[in-house]
């Protein structure tokens, strides 16, 4: 079976229903269930649901012959897999936000605090910035507020919670979208069946 790892929640929803048009369907993944992984043998695919940040560790390893992963996971962990294509969904952007009126003084190492510590290390290393990186896993926007960072880089959508805490988008690092992956092996030794499943999901992103 061809094995896809879906992102769990709306992303990965949406991004079944354009893989269920495309003709990949899977009727099982419909039915009201706590299942984790669905099969249509008939079609030969097994479709399973994953945390967003994993899809590319079962890609790259082989446990999913393709997969959905947002392009800040791609950048952040650099998994070795194969980037097929852009899904034109989950669009949002990846920023460096501070407090509004914020002045960077360039005679001070700039503390950032992210979740995504090697897109923000590789775009201050861009600037010849010196930076003191700070990991944070939730409620990012706290930390400027409270004094832990000068500035964070995170990922922005609407902007509403940024504003709704006095803190204003400086600089858009890089455009987020969903990326369909896939396990380097898996491109090689299936690729018509992939090529084929890229091709009809592709004219479900350009409509």
């Amino acid at each position: 079976m061809l094995n896809i790892a879906l992102p769990k929640g709306r992303l990965g929803e949406k991004v079944y229903a354009m893989f269920e048009r495309a003709g990949f369907a899977c009727p099982a993944i419909r039915e009201e269930n706590r299942r984790l992984y669905f099969e249509n043998e008939a079609l030969d695919l097994r479709y399973f649901w994953v945390k967003p940040s994993d899809v590319a560790i079962y890609v790259e390893r082989g446990a999913a012959d393709i997969g959905v992963a947002g392009k800040d996971i791609l950048l952040e962990y650099r998994p070795d897999v194969y980037e097929l294509l852009d899904l034109g969904v989950g669009r949002c952007r990846m920023c460096v936000a501070a407090p509004e009126g914020f002045t960077d003084d360039m005679t001070r190492t700039l503390r950032v605090a992210t979740k995504f510590s090697n897109i923000a290390s590789a775009y201050y290393t861009s600037l010849g910035r010196d930076i003191d990186v700070i990991p944070l896993n939730g409620s990012i926007e706290l930390a400027p507020i409270l004094g832990l960072s000068d500035v964070i880089v995170d990922i922005v959508e609407t902007g509403t919670t940024l504003r709704e805490n006095h803190l204003a988008v400086m600089e858009t690092i890089v455009p987020i979208s969903a990326r369909l992956i896939a396990n380097k092996a898996s491109f090689v030794f299936r690729k018509t069946r992939i090529d084929e499943l890229v091709r009809a999901v592709s004219r479900e992103v350009q409509t």
